[in-house]
């Protein structure tokens, strides 16, 4: 099968995915955030070593993850962090539910407003060097609005990467989603289906409103990064998941995942039927 009808055929299966419904009582979704501690979790802040929380900036209150900067003496100085879960994942389902509160911090850059991010696919967290700017990775971005103007969420941005779109290879930094503007501080649902190297789709409040294929290592927007993981062209099968800080305070009071990956085997007591991906070495 060719890789365009390989991927036809995994967009297909994605609308299928998507449309299903199927409840969480029959399927084994995974809590990344436990709602009570940093368990599993692995920070990397800018200009601080890799394992780092500096400033407190991730923590854990009332049985939500926030993002602050109250401990930041001086300006904001770029000191742009992402928080690790500990393992890496291909195909899946995630599902974040986030809001921006408060003001953004001094020296935060006017486009990091009520500005966040969901990485798929990157580089580990122990590979980032001390003052790289973001990970090689795929971004979700997550933006809120001013009261005022439109301003989409759930957009794309590829630090060090790029994505094929509508059949072209996509060059762009970022690139818009078609989701309505969330202003305020209420709580959104995001929720991303990925396919390895093949298909994402974005799913702001249960509305798909953007989905692109073949993301790739390539391009620009990260800095101070290691030249071992940029390797341009390499396509992205598989990568660690992350969470944002950009100056603007966020939460997040649910981060969940279900795997997509595992043993396809009927025989099998770990069975399960909503696998895309077969891991015949997991099989039971």
């Amino acid at each position: 099968m060719s890789r365009r009808l390989c991927i036809s055929f995994l967009s297909l299966l994605l609308a299928t995915l998507t449309a299903s419904g199927q409840s969480h009582a029959k399927e084994d979704w995974i809590q990344l955030f436990n709602g009570k501690n940093l368990d599993g979790w692995i920070p990397k802040i800018r200009g601080h070593e890799t394992g780092e929380n500096f400033g407190n900036t991730f923590r854990v209150k009332n049985g939500v993850m926030q993002v602050g900067y109250e401990a930041y003496e001086g300006p904001f100085n770029s000191r742009f962090g992402h928080i690790f879960y500990e393992r890496p994942f291909s195909h899946y389902r995630l599902v974040v539910e986030y809001r921006f509160v408060g003001d953004q911090v001094q020296g935060g850059p006017s486009w990091a407003f009520r500005n966040s991010g969901i990485m798929l696919h990157s580089q580990p967290p122990e590979s980032m060097r001390r003052d790289q700017t973001f990970p090689v990775c795929i971004e979700v971005q997550l933006l809120g609005g001013d009261g005022e103007r439109e301003r989409t969420t759930m957009n794309l941005c590829t630090p060090g990467t790029h994505v094929v779109f509508n059949g072209k290879l996509v060059r762009d930094h970022c690139t818009d989603s078609k989701s309505k503007t969330y202003h305020g501080d209420q709580w959104v649902r995001a929720e991303v289906m990925v396919l390895g190297s093949s298909v994402v789709r974005h799913i702001a409040e249960g509305e798909v409103v953007l989905e692109y294929e073949m993301p790739q290592v390539g391009g620009g927007a990260v800095e101070g990064h290691d030249p071992a993981f940029k390797r341009d062209g390499e396509l992205l099968e598989s990568g660690y998941i992350s969470l944002q800080s950009e100056s603007h305070p966020v939460e997040f009071r649910k981060v969940e995942l279900l795997n997509l990956a595992g043993c396809m085997d009927p025989e099998a007591s770990n069975y399960k039927s909503y696998y895309v991906k077969s891991e015949a070495e997991t099989c039971r």
